[in-house]
């Protein structure tokens, strides 16, 4: 019986370390959604609303379909933005999540440049945004 105890003891002991790193954002200061709660609540949105097919759109305005993506990808938040717009019938917009402003800078400058040729509303949100 000792020896089962003690296998739970560490089992738990290796796992909820473990656990706790699992929560961590990886090489981020926080989580997309931590971004995407603070500036859609602000906006009076609605975060992570569910399309028929099932996909889920980070925020919905009343005038935009918003699409939230660290600026590593920001070419993948084109094609979202675009993509829900469509399906609701509303503007295209991405939340570009900047956290080293010089190093995403090329990133903000692929995007915007895409974006003013596409009719895309773009914001930048910075970890300082999430203190407010």
């Amino acid at each position: 019986m000792k020896t089962f105890n003690l296998a739970i003891l560490i089992s738990l002991l290796v796992i909820f370390p473990l656990s706790v790193l699992a929560q961590t954002p990886k090489n981020h200061f926080y989580y997309e959604k931590d971004y995407q709660n603070v500036w859609c609540i602000a906006q009076a949105g609605v975060t992570e609303y569910v399309l028929p097919d099932r996909a889920r759109v980070d925020c919905v305005t009343q005038t935009h379909a918003i699409e939230f993506d660290f600026a590593k990808k920001w070419a993948e938040s084109i094609g979202q933005s675009l993509y829900y717009a469509e399906i609701l019938q509303k503007d295209p917009g991405i939340v570009l999540i900047v956290e080293d402003k010089v190093k995403d800078q090329k990133y903000v400058d692929r995007v915007q440049a895409v974006a003013l040729k596409q009719g895309i509303k773009v914001w930048l949100m910075h970890p300082e945004d999430m203190q407010q």
